[in-house]
């Protein structure tokens, strides 16, 4: 850990923030004046109702009603209850962002670019909307899409919210299968699916997978098709977005529902490999209150910001990133490969588009470190003023890489938090130094301690991630879990009241956090737990290896450290090279994280958002069924690690 920040904001910029402006409201409001981020954070969790209090009033969230009390029952978690008595709606509030400008800049893969201003946006809104009550989609019914990240997505999404309807997608990259196991649970009224996208420099057509996915969603009423690729028909038995749209009146009128604070607004589904997805249903109240907290206190977006995301529509980044519309920003949306048809691609697009936050996965930063690119010698980036990262814990050798050689002031934050949440537990921070390996700040509002194994808070220790109280975008509940069992055993089993997050994390000498990884995917030699981003910080540090993943082998009644490595182009796992792994891992960590075995393969599964899946790799390599292998973008990665020679002998 660097006791030196690698960067520092300037004191006008944090004298201009949002975060700056947010504690001189504070201090009109409320008559409360703090020294110190920390000192605003621990007024946030132990002040909870005038904190959230305040967050509604200084972002000005749109409602018809107001709550009386902004909690009650605060002791309870899961229970207590947020804003009871306020009506609200989520996608009026993301429609009145601005009144002028451009809302949304598309790109696609095969260069195709599109704007969308805000006027054409809510035009566009109000005739889905109106296409979705003539199908008789009402408060409470399920909308699903399979969708990439382009401006249909978007409008079908606010539409749904409009009415009071919920509103769940997925990538089109799912197979059948995976699709059905998400939506097959939820009983989705209307299903919008495309016809196909662009990837990697190929074009897939999903007609035939609609076509077979359709007649096992028997709830449906209808199947509308986006257009993405020219010159495709609508399959048999479902209707174009055009046909869709088309109706009696030439400009229906936008009609928001005022719903309460709780009311159903997303379900997101676990991306897990154990068992069938969970159907997460998060609230349009808490969902929008917690992403206007985030990005305009802790990213500090304005009207006048730029935000991209390298995202999927599978992804809780994507619901995030949409929900800035509230703070009337532009979105730039991008969807095929970020490599395609050069490394540079999505540089290209922030200078093109003038984005000022960027945000991309973990990997993407090490992927273009790996492929050489230096940004800052061939792009202006003018524009760029924070970069987000998140998907994975971003190794030191990244924030490096960025300052060296993509833009020196620049605020990176790497952040944390999930699909569980659809927000963050720990953020950056505009205002705060940047340290190496180090997410800034605990969020604001978020009571985040790290645990020992005694249940006990520690500080510059490694424990479990835990929120000891409760906070609005906790989800309301998991769909069909009417007595809450399967909501509470996912994270109060271990700590009862306190929310368990599954991250094994530090909390730092400076108040930031340290991710090691996820308490499921933990190390555990001879009794000794090592997170395993410990070690692909070391490996993936050497220039012949792209990327790594690292699990236990049960052996001989303990468990043995297994390093699979994949290899840059040309290169081979040499015995110097297996032992230039070793020596590196001993020299910066320690003997007990030196793997037993070093083994080559050619991929590693992962997630649809982009993560890596440990826990099936691990189950795999110990002999047990990988339940759920649809949630992996590329399960027959796993058949590399079935029954391996080399795992049979010491």
């Amino acid at each position: 850990m660097s006791t030196k920040p690698i960067w520092r904001p300037t004191p006008s910029r944090v004298a201009a923030s949002r975060l700056a402006e947010f504690q001189r409201y504070l201090e009109h409001e409320q008559k409360l004046s703090v020294a110190s981020y920390q000192e605003l954070h621990q007024w946030s969790v132990t002040q909870p109702a005038a904190f959230w209090k305040a967050v509604w009033g200084f972002t000005g969230l749109i409602h018809s009603e107001q709550a009386k009390h902004a909690l009650l029952e605060p002791e309870r978690f899961p229970g207590a209850r947020w804003f009871e008595g306020a009506r609200l709606n989520y996608a009026e509030n993301l429609l009145s962002g601005r009144e002028s400008g451009i809302a949304l800049i598309s790109y696609l893969e095969n260069g195709e670019r599109r704007e969308l201003s805000w006027a054409c946006l809510r035009q566009e809104v109000a005739k889905v909307a109106a296409a979705l009550r003539r199908c008789g989609i009402n408060e409470g019914d399920r909308v699903a899409g399979m969708l990439p990240n382009v401006p249909e997505t978007i409008i079908a999404m606010l539409a749904t919210a409009s009415l009071g309807a919920v509103w769940s997608s997925c990538s089109p990259d799912f197979g059948v299968n995976g699709v059905i196991d998400r939506f097959g649970q939820i009983e989705p009224k209307l299903f919008f699916a495309c016809d196909g996208y662009y990837y990697n420099g190929k074009v897939i057509d999903c007609r035939a997978k609609v076509a077979e996915i359709v007649p096992k969603l028997n709830t449906l009423k209808a199947t509308v098709i986006v257009p993405v690729l020219p010159s495709h028909e609508a399959p048999e038995g479902t209707r174009s977005w055009e046909a869709f749209v088309t109706g009696e009146e030439e400009e229906p009128r936008l009609q928001f529902s005022q719903l309460p604070f709780d009311h159903p607004l997303f379900i997101l589904f676990s991306s897990g490999t154990t068992g069938a997805p969970k159907c997460i249903v998060h609230g349009a109240g808490g969902t929008l209150l917690q992403h206007l907290k985030e990005h305009q206190l802790h990213v500090g977006l304005r009207p006048e910001d730029r935000l991209f995301y390298f995202t999927t529509c599978g992804w809780m980044m994507w619901n995030w990133m949409v929900s800035a519309l509230a703070s009337g920003v532009t979105l730039v949306l991008y969807d095929g490969s970020p490599f395609f048809p050069q490394p540079a691609t999505l540089f290209d697009i922030i200078d093109e588009a003038s984005i000022s936050v960027f945000g991309v996965g973990a990997k993407y930063i090490s992927g273009v470190e790996k492929a050489g690119l230096k940004p800052g010698e061939s792009h202006a980036l003018s524009s760029l003023k924070t970069i987000l990262s998140t998907g994975s814990p971003l190794a030191h050798e990244s924030y490096r890489y960025v300052y060296r050689d993509v833009k020196s002031d620049v605020c990176l934050s790497s952040i944390s938090g999930g699909t569980d949440i659809v927000s963050c537990f720990v953020l950056g921070n505009e205002c705060l130094p940047v340290y190496e390996g180090e997410l800034q700040c605990l969020g604001l509002g978020m009571a985040v301690e790290v645990w020992d194994d005694g249940g006990n808070p520690v500080q510059e220790q490694k424990g479990e991630l835990v929120c000891t109280k409760p906070f609005p975008s906790a989800p309301i509940g998991f769909w069909n879990d009417l007595e809450g069992e399967r909501y509470q055993k996912a994270y109060f089993a271990s700590y009862p009241g306190i929310w368990a997050h599954g991250d094994y994390a530090e909390i730092t000498a400076v108040g930031g956090m340290i991710i090691h990884g996820r308490s499921d995917a933990i190390l555990n030699p001879g009794g000794v737990r090592i997170g395993t981003a410990e070690i692909y910080r070391q490996v993936e540090s050497l220039d012949e290896i792209l990327e790594s993943v690292c699990i236990g082998q049960d052996w001989q009644g303990d468990v043995r450290i297994i390093l699979f490595v994949v290899l840059k182009d040309g290169r081979e796992l040499t015995d110097e090279l297996q032992q230039n792994i070793r020596s590196t891992i001993r020299r910066e960590t320690t003997p007990r994280h030196v793997p037993a075995k070093i083994l080559h393969v050619t991929s590693i599964p992962k997630t649809r958002s982009g993560k890596i899946a440990e826990v099936a790799v691990r189950d795999v390599v110990n002999g047990k069924v990988v339940a759920n292998q649809s949630s992996l973008s590329n399960p027959e990665a796993l058949d590399q690690f079935q029954s391996l020679d080399a795992l049979q002998r010491a």
